[in-house]
């Protein structure tokens, strides 16, 4: 739990960082108030990072498998019917 909470942490710094800086320039512009306004969009992407990260990334993993063991299991059958062998695919 202490590594996904500091991986969560430091993913949520850096990608809320990048995002928000680069939508506040876009939508606001850099003009007075930019770093002030920045910031507050930064805390506030941050928090509802975290907690995506926290708690929905478990269930994105278990997709991510699924899908992953899914196109695996039909990359050995097309394999396994193209050279014609009834053998398993040997990797």
């Amino acid at each position: 739990m202490k590594q996904r909470v500091t991986f969560a942490s430091i993913m949520g710094i850096i990608t809320t960082g990048i995002i928000s800086c680069s939508l506040v320039a876009l939508n606001y512009g850099f003009r007075a108030g930019f770093f002030s306004v920045w910031l507050r969009s930064w805390s506030v992407s941050y928090f509802v990072a975290v907690i995506v990260i926290l708690f929905v990334s478990p269930s994105v993993q278990v997709f991510v498998n699924f899908l992953l063991k899914k196109t695996e299991m039909h990359g050995k059958k097309k394999n396994h019917h193209a050279n014609g062998s009834h053998k398993p695919h040997e990797e």
